[in-house]
């Protein structure tokens, strides 16, 4: 067997890791500015295209921002999951993975993280949520706003599964899955019954009861695959493409 020989990391990738390090180690917050550029230089003993390399990189991470002009710089941020999301998209489409691929992801994923948010989900996440269905229920007419707590229901579960990768993962797999986007229409019947299931899905979490969170979700994402392989096939047989999202 051949042996791999793994390439050693950019000067300027290690810096970057340094850097988020020292931003822990200091407890440096949102808003906050990280030190100079002459004091990184010196700090990192790197040269200064080295330095801005590492800090353009952070912030296409979305861990600093780059404010130009007199007391500028680099300021620290809060990522999100839009880095996750474009990762994951290119991955998967040098992969030539079809949008099916989301949609089964989410059929393993979504149940596991309801039955968890049956038992640690908060009271404000858990009234969060019950405004989402209720919403939903009188927006039935208005797909877009539909579509905006179709979504909202289910990242809010993801993040009240108390697991943040859980939060970060459904948050980016709805942005690579958004039926509006790749054309999988809602005809007000199909969001009528999206919103019975979110009901009950509700009514399970807060029951705290995880078997019937789990099973009401798990009923929830079959019946949407099922729904989307009957009516759009093509839909889930194209191949994802970051220009798609």
């Amino acid at each position: 067997m051949s042996q791999v020989t793994l390439r050693p990391q950019k000067t300027a990738m290690l810096v970057a890791q340094r850097i988020v390090s020292d931003i822990q180690r200091r407890g440096n917050t949102v808003g906050d500015r990280l030190p100079s550029e002459r004091v990184m230089l010196e700090e990192y003993n790197i040269g200064r295209g080295t330095l801005r390399e590492s800090l353009r990189f952070l912030e296409l991470q979305g861990v600093i921002a780059l404010r130009p002009g007199p007391g500028g710089g680099p300021v620290v941020q809060q990522p999100d999951g839009s880095g996750l999301a474009t990762a994951l998209t290119l991955l998967l489409q040098f992969e030539n993975a079809p949008f099916r691929t989301i949609a089964e992801s989410r059929t393993a994923l979504e149940p596991m993280m309801a039955q968890l948010a049956a038992s640690r989900m908060s009271k404000e996440q858990l009234a969060e949520l019950k405004y989402s269905v209720d919403h939903m229920g009188e927006s039935l007419g208005d797909e877009a706003e539909f579509l905006e707590m179709n979504k909202r229901f289910h990242d809010i579960i993801a993040h009240g599964s108390g697991n943040v990768m859980f939060g970060y993962l459904v948050e980016s797999l709805l942005g690579m899955l958004d039926g509006s986007a790749i054309g999988i229409d809602y005809p007000e019947h199909r969001r009528s019954a999206v919103h019975q299931a979110h009901a009950s899905i509700y009514a399970a979490i807060a029951a705290r009861d995880p078997e019937a969170s789990a099973t009401a979700m798990h009923e929830h994402i079959i019946a949407y695959a099922r729904y989307a392989e009957r009516k759009f096939p093509e839909v889930l047989d194209t191949p994802i493409s970051w220009s798609a999202r």
